[in-house]
């Protein structure tokens, strides 16, 4: 029976064990099998606080529940545990790659963590048509066609995709563009595409120049070029001057985009490079990736790691992370040799489906390219600890205007983008003592149908109410120490009473929340407008139960504040922005069942317009060819609410 004036426990609710730390899992030693698995340390909280792999499971548990022998790190881990959860695998290899997911899953705070997750984009040969299409790709590889890549950036791809084009005239545009065509595009017009979509080139020869650019996407860059060589040379043979000019600029572009890479090593096809710095407690890792003989770019990566981790522990862990859900390069060369190459080398191998290596080069022009790769490491983490410490600087000024007890770790802003209503969205960023996460920013359309347009309190409650009731809902949720509201007291108490609703208590949760709006000043016929001058002391801060204050015009803080409130106000406006493009060259016929591309070219021949055939009858839509009765019913009913 419960005592009086405590709350009875739920009925689900995990039962907590009596004992800890080093007890508890010398108890759970006593029950594991000693086969290989994966095993995790949970917290009293119940998220995971670090997950391992062993070859076996009971001798590799048993020795943290010895009393020495523990770094300070280990021995924090372990007062810690409170519970433990086990899977037990068929091989060490199998658990090497569990553990690879588990910790991307959990991000458990002992591991070395892997925190900039984003998938890189590949160069795409669909040939899901008759007319293949090349495009930028990024995600999963669902569409049917040749990849290419990956490649380290957004604008390296776009980079080599306009050399491309020009090199082997391939269309870019979408499927239902294309069979939309009835005369060429612009693109054919400065010779970068050679317009199958009106049969200005043959659907064979097109195929031709498809071959063509996937043999040099493939490494067969000189092959290529000598076969282009030898066919300028045959139609300046056949006085043939204006086709031979034509193959001439191909021949200079495929010069470009081999000449524009900064490394071009004789010796690597295809492989990936990791090189990893350590200094000031923090580590950065460098990846180059190599494909077709070419350099496609490189990425810095600055994973968490405690400061007693080894280089080689920690580059070891990050590739075996780098590679859960990308597939890996016949070849990996490292600055470090891991500790287990050899079973991370098996687990690749596994993952690929064919034999991938692991090599720490000792000499030659791949051990220059791995230092090469060293050196960016080592030059990335300075610049990245030279703006750590001015964001922390940023953040005390901050703490200090503001009045807050201490620098926030984690600050969040809301800004909301409309025009008159249409099109709204509201946008969260978030900043640190590591300046913008911009990979934890988040969009929100606006979706409530009881809207005013136009209404910023209504928009921005919504807003509010659907982020913290997330938070509420995710126990290992990342929670805010500030959270800054574009906006006067309107908004601030839409968004404090959004939070009330959802039951998040700002003062109980330790979240300082204010809002930031112009200051207004009154003109000389006594109309009050708002003042726009950067720099001054027109910006008012909005604090519940304090009067409205404006920081004076040279503080730190209010710079650091007014670059916390345009970083949202950009993305605000972009995500805004793309919503309304979006909008604007959307197509009613998109949406209506069973019209695909071929009927909604026939459709707006025949009518001209969408807005006309939205007007036609049934009697009339049959009348179209590829149409039917019931389509034409169908289409009928679409347009008028059937």
């Amino acid at each position: 029976m419960d005592q009086p004036g405590q709350t009875p426990a739920p009925k689900n609710a995990p039962q907590i064990p009596k004992i800890r730390g080093a007890a508890l899992i010398a108890d759970e030693v006593a029950r594991l099998p000693a086969k290989p698995g994966v095993y995790r340390m949970i917290g009293a909280k119940g998220e995971a606080l670090y997950v391992g792999k062993a070859r076996n499971l009971k001798a590799r548990v048993s020795s943290y529940a010895k009393s020495g022998g523990h770094s300070n790190r280990i021995m924090r881990m372990i007062a810690e545990t409170r519970a433990m959860e086990f899977v037990v695998t068929a091989t060490e290899t199998e658990a090497l790659l569990l553990e690879a997911n588990l910790i991307k899953q959990l991000r458990p705070r002992y591991n070395v963590l892997l925190r900039d997750d984003k998938s890189f984009p590949f160069i795409l040969v669909a040939e899901d048509h008759e007319a293949p299409q090349i495009l930028k790709h990024r995600g999963a590889h669902k569409r049917t066609g040749e990849y290419y890549g990956p490649f380290a950036s957004a604008g390296a791809v776009n980079r080599t995709l306009n050399t491309l084009q020009k090199a082997f005239l391939l269309r870019s545009c979408s499927d239902s563009v294309y069979e939309g065509r009835t005369r060429p595009c612009l693109l054919y017009q400065i010779k970068r595409c050679s317009a199958p979509c009106v049969g200005l080139i043959g659907l064979e020869d097109y195929a031709g120049l498809v071959g063509e650019a996937k043999r040099f996407l493939s490494g067969e860059n000189a092959a290529v070029q000598r076969a282009l060589s030898a066919q300028m040379e045959d139609a300046a043979e056949a006085l043939d001057y204006e086709r031979a000019a034509r193959i001439r600029d191909r021949i200079r572009a495929l010069s470009h985009v081999q000449g524009a890479q900064v490394v071009n090593p004789g010796a690597i096809v295809e492989a990936d490079i990791f090189a990893i710095h350590l200094e000031g407690g923090q580590a950065c890792v460098q990846v180059f990736f190599f494909r077709a003989g070419q350099n496609w770019g490189n990425h810095a990566y600055f994973p968490r790691h405690d400061k007693e981790d080894a280089p080689e522990a920690i580059l070891e862990a990050f590739i075996a992370q780098f590679y859960d859900g990308r597939e890996p390069p016949a070849l990996i060369l490292t600055s470090h040799d891991p500790p287990q190459a050899g079973l991370l080398m098996e687990a690749l191998s596994l993952r690929a489906g064919r034999k991938v290596q692991i090599h720490a080069p000792q000499r030659g022009e791949k051990r220059d390219i791995v230092n090469a790769a060293r050196m960016n490491a080592r030059e990335a983490l300075a610049r990245r600890l030279a703006e750590s410490a001015s964001q922390r600087r940023s953040l005390e000024q901050l703490a200090q205007a503001l009045g807050l007890d201490a620098a926030p770790e984690r600050i969040e802003v809301y800004d909301n983008s409309h025009i008159q209503g249409a099109n709204a969205v509201g946008a969260m960023i978030v900043a640190g003592p590591e300046g913008f996460a911009k990979n934890q920013y988040r969009k929100f359309n606006i979706k409530s149908d009881s809207l005013t347009p136009g209404d910023d309190f209504a928009m921005m409650r919504e807003v509010m109410t659907r982020r913290f009731a997330r938070l509420v809902k995710e126990e290992n949720a990342e929670r805010p120490d500030l959270v800054v509201i574009d906006g006067g007291k309107g908004q601030l108490g839409a968004a404090l009473e959004a939070m009330k609703d959802v039951g998040v208590d700002p003062d109980a949760e330790g979240i300082a929340v204010i809002g930031v709006s112009k200051a207004r000043r009154e003109t000389e016929s006594g109309e009050k407008r708002a003042d726009r001058t950067m720099g001054t002391a027109s910006d008012q801060v909005v604090a519940p139960g304090r009067a409205p204050f404006a920081l004076p015009p040279r503080d730190p803080g209010l710079f650091f504040l007014q670059r916390l409130r345009d970083e949202a106000h950009r993305f605000a406006i972009g995500a805004h922005r793309a919503k309304r493009k979006k909008a604007l060259s959307a197509n009613p016929l998109d949406d209506v069942p069973g019209v695909g591309a071929k009927r909604k070219r026939a459709l707006l021949n025949h009518f001209g317009s969408a807005r006309e055939v939205a007007r036609a009858g049934p009697a009339d839509l049959a009348a179209v060819d590829g149409v039917s009765q019931a389509l034409a019913q169908k289409i009928y009913d679409f347009f008028h609410g059937g």
